[in-house]
């Protein structure tokens, strides 16, 4: 859940058009030897004494997290008033920063090949494993917490998360446990044209439900199964449906960037920042904003930092902002942080792949892509798409991606491995972990804190 945007010159410039929010996604345009790819994870911190969650503030925190991370390893410390909340990298794009409920989560920088966005994730994974091990703290991989309530959860001092968490209780049934007891995996990737932006976005969205399948890795609450293999996934079917989902609109004739700033225009506001402060805007519209009409800010008008800000308060299966969010994806343990690139870079970073991709997806009328999208939290790899099982469409993606990582010749094939065992196997990692609660946990769900932890 990325924060507000920083500050540059370009921010500041009042939006007097349209054309203004359609030129923002133009400027995410790349030619192909610039494309990149970031790759973003969350975690939970536990107290490994306890298996209690982590508090933000005392001697074993995520405060004491985030400072020993920045005095040891020279990363930059970014505060909401006296509270340190987040880490920048002084020498690249990476940044660390806190959840509402103090899930840990790495943006890594934008970087060439899965090689190096799988270095940078073990190298903070190893980082924050010296500074958990000092003060008793570890953490779990896992797609949603699998035994604190929401009322044991820890609240982070970050004011946007005041503002989220009231509103997402009057649109939807299940935005607090999206916001404190959720974890994903995510990765950004480039595009180079309009055209590009559409094509990618289109196989990315219907494809969305087999990686949520591929990587699901949710099925405990509260002690507990909860019924589904991607509780996470769940959870966003009834979190705030007017900035998630399945975007059936881009499948339409004539969708680009202008039909995308439509939509953002038109999902409810949660917050403006005004002098490093977040006003309260929950509900109101951008586009009165942009008439000068916006109740809490009279006369004024946007700037374009105001609309980066409202981009990423959009959550729908694949965001786009100046490049392409994949967000249907648990987070899970270390091969799977880096089989996330990997899927989605051998599928959109080459033109022959993406064509087999659409190939498999171009038949799909919106109602198929919705009910594969809600079957496939409860039955993962088991669900039907187009006549097929899951698992079968699962193995000729992966058979596409690995060919689409082989054009762009970086060694980055091998990174898809984890992913071929669990399509041929038809079970996701959670699956294997409702085996062993059943098995020889003998119920005990502490056991996952064993397994599942980094």
């Amino acid at each position: 859940m990325s924060g507000p945007t920083p500050e540059t010159e370009t921010g500041r410039t009042l939006i007097e058009s349209k054309a203004q929010l359609v030129a923002y996604f133009e400027e995410g345009m790349k030619p192909r030897a610039q494309w990149r790819m970031g790759t973003e994870h969350e975690k939970f911190p536990f107290l490994k004494d306890t298996l209690r969650p982590v508090p933000y503030a005392g001697a074993r925190s995520i405060k004491a997290l985030l400072e020993g991370l920045r005095d040891r390893y020279g990363w930059a410390g970014v505060y909401e008033g006296e509270n340190i909340i987040a880490l920048s990298d002084p020498h690249s794009l990476a940044n660390i920063s806190l959840e509402p409920g103090g899930q840990f989560e790495l943006s890594g920088a934008p970087l060439n090949s899965v090689n190096d966005t799988c270095s940078e994730v073990t190298e903070h994974l190893a980082q924050v494993k010296v500074i958990g091990d000092e003060l008793g703290i570890g953490f779990l991989g896992l797609g949603a917490s699998p035994v604190w309530t929401r009322a044991e959860t820890p609240v982070m001092p970050k004011g946007r998360y005041g503002i989220m968490a009231p509103y997402m209780d009057r649109v939807g049934s299940m935005g607090r446990d999206m916001m404190f007891r959720t974890c994903t995996v995510q990765v950004n990737l480039d595009f180079a044209s309009e055209a590009d932006m559409v094509k990618k976005l289109r196989v990315s969205v219907a494809l969305q439900p087999l990686a949520t399948a591929l990587f699901a890795n949710s099925p405990f609450l509260e002690g507990k199964p909860n019924g589904f293999l991607s509780f996470r996934s769940h959870v966003w079917t009834d979190t705030d449906n007017a900035r998630a989902g399945m975007l059936p609109f881009a499948f339409e004739q004539g969708f680009g960037f202008e039909r995308y700033v439509e939509y953002a225009l038109d999902v409810p506001m949660y917050f403006v920042m005004r002098d490093g402060k977040f006003v309260n805007c929950a509900g109101e519209s951008f586009r009165k904003f942009l008439d000068g009409k916006l109740p809490q800010l009279p006369g004024e008008k946007p700037t374009m930092r105001d609309f980066a800000d409202h981009l990423t308060t959009i959550f729908p299966e694949v965001r786009l902002k100046k490049y392409l969010e994949m967000r249907g994806a648990d987070v899970g343990l270390g091969p799977m942080l880096c089989a996330l690139p990997a899927l989605w870079g051998g599928l959109l970073y080459d033109d022959t792949a993406l064509d087999a991709a659409w190939d498999l997806v171009k038949r799909a009328i919106p109602e198929q892509r919705q009910k594969l999208r809600d079957d496939v939290p409860k039955l993962g790899l088991k669900a039907k798409f187009l006549g097929r099982s899951l698992q079968d469409v699962a193995k000729d993606a992966l058979a596409i991606a690995r060919k689409g990582l082989k054009s762009r010749g970086l060694g980055e094939e091998a990174f898809l491995d984890v992913l071929d065992e669990e399509a041929q196997s038809g079970l996701s990692r959670a699956d294997r972990l409702l085996e062993l609660y059943h098995g020889t946990w003998k119920r005990d769900i502490t056991r996952v804190f064993e397994v599942g932890a980094f």
